[in-house]
């Protein structure tokens, strides 16, 4: 049974900037007077805790209201359920009895609140505006945490990351100082050379800080202008370090010339090279790395296959998160931050594409990325 104070279809709820709030109740009455109370919110309802799992499972809900005593799963057990699949969740349950067992037992498994039937409407809406507060309190402190979280763990790497090279430098200095180097030996322009690449490792790493810093605002929205899919690839290929850095890997081209499309050229550019420069960073001495874009429908497609190591099965799903690297040889001294791939999904997503990844272990890899066509 599926009831709503507006339309009958649990898609359209989800489709209105209103919040969800799920009704759960044994009696009709009781279910249309807390509608009638709760009246600018996108309600649905259901007559016991078996349905109202199915619908929250297969819905969108900032809160649930719900009975006690109900045939087939009383709300007791409804929300612990509930409170199991979704701890932030924020249920309120109605009850009749002054049992304070019910109360005890409710409290026990996470109730945010209480209302006492019969019911008083307006202490109802009450209750509930208070409970949906709570819940966007909670949202935000959880937030918090995790972008402290994530602050932390991102200074945390970029000790890392700095830490090798200046101490592979500040020993040489000090080796150079105590006289331990002769420059008139051919092992002392073995080890400038060693500083000479750790010094540009730096200076890498400071250029990908200042690109991330410029490219981190997911929230900015895009900027959008008419751009030539074609014309950024080739740029990318033609300004790839990783690329120039694997002379015996081929570089195959097969770019349709597409019509320009609406992108924001700075995140796009960012998320390709994320994916190209990778090819050629994990592709052997010798190979091939294919770079192919074409039209499809309303869509373009540009996929990147390489020749190289691939991915392992259970590095696979972790490919786009945060600072995770894929370190076949486990050494730990995988170069870079971690993040390159994170936001170029991001970004793709912002355009209304997709990016997925198709890989084996000691085969290659290969990247699909898809845009929706949007001319100027």
């Amino acid at each position: 049974m599926l009831e709503m104070n507006q339309k009958p279809e649990i898609g359209l709820v989800q489709q209105q900037n209103l919040k969800n709030i799920l009704i759960v109740d044994d009696e009709a009455i009781i279910r249309d007077l807390c509608s009638k109370a709760l009246r600018g919110y996108n309600v649905v309802e259901a007559g016991d805790g078996e349905e109202a799992l199915r619908l929250f499972r297969g819905g969108n809900f900032d809160l649930i209201l719900t009975d006690v005593m109900m045939p087939k799963m009383g709300g007791i057990e409804l929300l612990t359920r509930l409170k199991e699949l979704e701890p932030t969740l924020v249920v309120i349950v109605m009850t009749g009895f002054a049992d304070k067992d019910v109360i005890l037992n409710a409290l026990k498994a996470d109730a945010d609140d209480f209302i006492a039937k019969p019911l008083n409407l307006l202490q109802l809406r009450t209750t509930v505006e208070k409970a949906l507060v709570k819940k966007a309190l909670k949202e935000e402190i959880a937030n918090l945490k995790n972008l402290d979280r994530l602050k932390s763990n991102f200074l945390s790497l970029i000790s890392h990351k700095f830490r090798t090279p200046i101490t592979a430098i500040s020993l040489f200095l000090q080796n150079m100082a105590g006289g331990v180097y002769d420059p008139a030996d051919p092992g002392f322009q073995n080890h400038l050379k060693l500083i000479f690449e750790e010094s540009c490792y730096l200076e890498k790493l400071v250029a990908d800080l200042l690109t991330f810093s410029s490219v981190m605002d997911v929230e900015g929205g895009l900027k959008v202008e008419p751009c030539s899919l074609r014309s950024v690839i080739m740029q990318i290929l033609a300004e790839s370090k990783e690329a120039a850095a694997k002379p015996g890997v081929q570089t195959v081209t097969d770019l349709a010339d597409l019509p320009p499309v609406m992108i924001d050229r700075e995140k796009i550019t960012f998320a390709l090279r994320q994916i190209t420069d990778n090819a050629f960073k994990f592709s052997r001495d010798t190979g091939k790395v294919s770079v192919t874009l074409a039209g499809v429908d309303d869509a373009c497609h540009l996929i990147v296959e390489d020749e190289g190591i691939g991915i392992a099965p259970e590095d696979l799903p972790k490919i786009f998160e945060k600072f995770y690297q894929v370190d076949p040889a486990h050494t730990g001294q995988i170069r870079g931050f971690g993040l390159g791939l994170y936001y170029a999904r991001e970004f793709i997503r912002l355009h209304g594409g997709t990016i997925s990844v198709e890989s084996e272990a000691g085969r290659g890899s290969t990247f699909t990325v898809t845009l929706p066509i949007r001319q100027s």
